[in-house]
């Protein structure tokens, strides 16, 4: 087993066993701040910049707000670490989110891809560039819908037999221009996350 570090942030393990991951995942431990991807063999491990993190917390919270506008149910994970050995895939999304399948896994903790459906939405805050390919990874596990965050741009992407396609709607959303959430990020962050919260409650109600 080997490990490069690509940059200060960042270590990639090659030729590692599921086991050997899963030993690795238990021995990080629950309250670590690094986020770390599975993928046939191959782990990357990547400890979060504070600009990451701001617009990982920004994202998150305006899902939220436009749910409650939206009088919609919800479950939160956070970066719950999914995973299925059967396709050899597992990461930690910045955010993932259940809406049309909150039913299904109403109240519940215990979760498992073998077994329940995955996540409905996840988050993806790609800043500094992931070494692995992660659309491959989510595919796999089945996640219909990943936002991904970049240089003030969110693009929404939907799983196709053919893998993932960007899109102009979520079917989360489908009545929002979600694509216009980093632009009110960016007019509020000066005033603060409580401005921004404000903001994007403002614009959902707008938009109804």
């Amino acid at each position: 087993m080997i490990a490069t570090p690509k940059q200060a942030d960042r270590v990639l393990l090659y030729n590692m066993s599921w086991q050997q991951w899963e030993d690795l995942l238990e021995g990080l431990g629950e309250t670590r701040s690094a986020r770390v991807a599975y993928d046939r063999g191959t782990v990357e491990i990547m400890s979060p910049l504070p600009e990451h993190e701001y617009y990982k917390e920004a994202l998150g919270l305006a899902v939220l707000d436009i749910a409650e506008e939206l009088d919609m149910n919800y479950a939160s994970f956070g970066s719950t670490t999914w995973r299925r050995e059967a396709k050899q895939a597992g990461l930690e999304p910045d955010n993932s989110y259940y809406f049309q399948h909150e039913p299904d896994i109403r109240g519940r903790v215990d979760l498992r891809l073998d077994r329940d459906p995955p996540p409905d939405l996840a988050l993806e805050i790609d800043l500094t560039h992931k070494s692995l390919n992660r659309f491959e990874i989510y595919a796999r596990l089945g996640v219909p819908e990943l936002w991904c965050y970049e240089a003030d741009s969110l693009t929404v992407y939907q799983l196709q037999e053919s893998g993932y396609l960007e899109s102009q709607h979520s079917s989360v959303f489908p009545g929002l221009e979600i694509q216009a959430l980093p632009r009110l990020m960016e007019e509020h962050r000066s005033r603060g996350q409580r401005a921004i919260r404000k903001a994007v409650r403002a614009w959902v109600r707008s938009q109804r």
